[in-house]
């Protein structure tokens, strides 16, 4: 969505132009009989319920399965969802939106304000223990950070429905972008007479109900899900996947084997495998920029004493090779980082930090000595950590280029650590670990998305960076009318005192049968929708 003031809102009804998502099938194309879509995932999803699920492929499917109060379209622009406008009142601080009278959840029940309501309030409860209730403080709703805190009840959030048909938002402070976030799984609707029933076990396919274009019918853990088209949501005239099936295999070899054989119609490309493919298949190797960031995070909270020493971190940092990682390793179209925000970031200017003006020769001799000022190397203490990632090829091959990189010019010894998903986030979160693979995809398309996740209190600061700096920067900036001055100084923060160490930027690196077509490739956030997509005839 292009960016627009919210003072030009005030007052005046938003009804989102652009048309509602569907299918849209140019006039001449001859469709498959069978409308059916399989692709692959690297590991099992953290949950179905969108209040819980905390990763990128789970969400993925929680989109299908649910729909909140906006979408986004091809381009990435906000386009009606279960609501069809809103307003914003003139101090910027109440939304108001109308939802439409045709949505329904699977059982036939009307989808409702009260839905929404309900959704809200269960995600900052603190019974819940969502991992995404940082999100909705984020959204700056009113009594928000309160509520998550313990300190009020849940009924407290600034969240209201007056009728069926209407919701209103109070923010607790102006937030330009406040109705890009609300596409995010976390604000999606949730069916509390379910819920109420069956307790944790309301998502499974026998007792889950979902308003989004698909139901979920069949989920075997760690193999395979498949969701298929719900009748009674409200676009399903214009839907024309009928079935999505998602299969769980952890190896990218295997995946892209299993694409060739076609079984599979999408799959990512293994680690250094792009150019290859590119030339034997231009049609169907894709390389597209992604709005996610790959880092490491440094266990500042319990880890090796030396990584309170931020020589050590910096030293750590300027040694790695970037352009190795991304040229030699991945050859994906990958970027270099040396910004914990990507370039691609709407409306984000990447600031000047001294580590990038350098050579890597230069890099790695201020590396030595920042190390030895420090009293670890040749001649000091022996430095040596654990590196923990969770278990994929791509980032295999990343830790040991890493490693071999600080043995060879720092004399630092690394021993590498691989976990399943949901142990690695476990283990990560609980902070047992010294340095930890990191990465994060954008949760709406403004810097904010990446750079609030190195305050103190964000629930994804695995680091456990402080700085009281930063806090009050981010905190000015959600209500700033030019934040980038802002970002800027944050970036320049963290280039200093190095918390993580910003490895690349993304590129979506994935084989797609010619045969599906719809594919959001100029959304830089990569957000699509089953129901936007359909096969050709061959």
């Amino acid at each position: 969505m292009q960016r627009r003031s919210l003072l030009a809102l005030a007052l005046a009804t938003t009804a989102l132009a652009t048309p509602t998502l569907a299918a849209d099938v140019p006039e001449g194309v001859t469709l498959a009989d069978d409308q059916s879509f399989t692709y692959r995932t690297l590991d099992e999803f953290s949950s179905f319920d969108p209040q819980v699920v905390e990763d990128v492929d789970g969400s993925e499917v929680v989109r299908d399965l649910f729909e909140g109060l906006y979408n986004q379209d091809a381009q990435g622009n906000t386009v009606p969802g279960v609501a069809l406008s809103h307003t914003v009142s003139d101090d910027n601080l109440t939304y108001t939106f109308t939802l439409r009278d045709n949505a329904k959840w699977s059982d036939g029940t009307p989808v409702t304000a009260g839905d929404f309501v309900y959704a809200w309030k269960r995600a900052v409860d603190p019974a819940l223990a969502s991992p995404y209730a940082w999100y909705m403080e984020l959204m700056s709703i009113e009594n928000g950070a309160a509520v998550i805190a313990g300190e009020m009840a849940p009924d407290a959030l600034g969240v209201s429905a007056p009728d069926d048909r209407t919701l209103v938002v109070q923010l607790s402070q102006p937030l330009p972008y406040f109705t890009k976030m609300v596409s995010h799984a976390t604000t999606f609707p949730a069916p509390a007479w379910v819920i109420e029933e069956h307790g944790s076990e309301w998502t499974r396919p026998e007792n889950i109900v979902t308003n989004g274009a698909y139901v979920l019918t069949e989920h075997v853990p760690k193999e395979r899900s498949v969701r298929e088209r719900n009748e009674m949501y409200w676009d399903n005239a214009n839907t024309v996947l009928d079935r999505v099936t998602t299969l769980t295999i952890g190896d990218d070899a295997q995946g892209l084997t299993r694409w060739r054989a076609g079984e599979l119609d999408m799959t990512d490309i293994p680690a250094g495998q792009y150019p290859a493919l590119a030339e034997e298949f231009p049609t169907e190797a894709y390389a597209l920029p992604r709005l996610c960031n790959y880092y490491f995070n440094f266990n500042l909270a319990s880890g090796p004493e030396a990584f309170q020493d931020v020589r050590v971190r910096q030293a750590l940092s300027m040694a790695l090779d970037r352009e190795v990682i991304v040229e030699r390793v991945l050859q994906g179209g990958q970027f270099p980082a040396f910004t914990f925000t990507p370039g691609a970031t709407a409306g984000f200017e990447v600031p000047d930090v001294p580590m990038a003006a350098m050579t890597q020769a230069e890099r790695d001799a201020r590396a030595k000595e920042l190390l030895a000022e420090a009293g670890y190397g040749p001649g000091g203490q022996p430095l040596s950590f654990t590196y923990l990632y969770n278990t994929s090829e791509a980032h295999q091959q990343v830790a040991i280029v890493a490693s071999q990189m600080w043995k060879q010019k720092l004399g630092v010894e690394v021993e590498l650590a691989n976990q399943e998903w949901k142990v690695f986030l476990e283990t990560r979160g609980n902070q047992n670990y010294d340095m930890a693979r990191g990465a994060w995809c954008g949760d709406y398309n403004e810097a904010s998305t990446f750079l609030d996740l190195v305050t103190t209190e964000s629930g994804y600061n695995d680091a456990k960076f402080s700085n009281a700096r930063v806090d009050e920067l981010m905190a000015q900036a959600k209500s700033s009318s030019d934040p980038q001055p802002l970002y800027t100084e944050v970036e320049q923060i963290l280039a200093e005192e190095m918390p993580v160490i910003p490895v690349y930027h993304y590129s979506t690196n994935m084989m797609l049968k010619d045969e599906i077509q719809g594919w959001p490739v100029d959304n830089v956030e990569q957000t699509w929708y089953s129901k936007n997509l359909y096969r050709v005839a061959e």
